[in-house]
């Protein structure tokens, strides 16, 4: 499954700062970036007093973030 790849993947050299240093593999996904920003925005919009609804918006925040990623590809050509 693609994920998307590092939520925020480069950092700064505090000795050359004009060149950023890129790594794989450490922190969240970008995935899980756009599935926590879905799930804010369906947190705010519903009542979460309902049973079990915190499972639907698990569910539908990563079928949110999976369409923006391939969005994202489709849209990088």
């Amino acid at each position: 499954m693609k994920d998307g790849g590092p939520a925020f993947p480069c950092i700064i050299d505090a000795l050359n700062p004009d060149i950023p240093i890129h790594y794989t593999g450490f922190g969240m996904s970008l995935r899980d970036y756009f599935a926590a920003k879905a799930m804010q925005g369906m947190t705010h919009e519903y009542d979460m007093k309902v049973e079990g609804y915190e499972n639907v918006i698990a569910v539908m925040s990563y079928r949110i973030a999976d369409a923006m990623i391939e969005a994202r590809e489709h849209a990088e050509g």
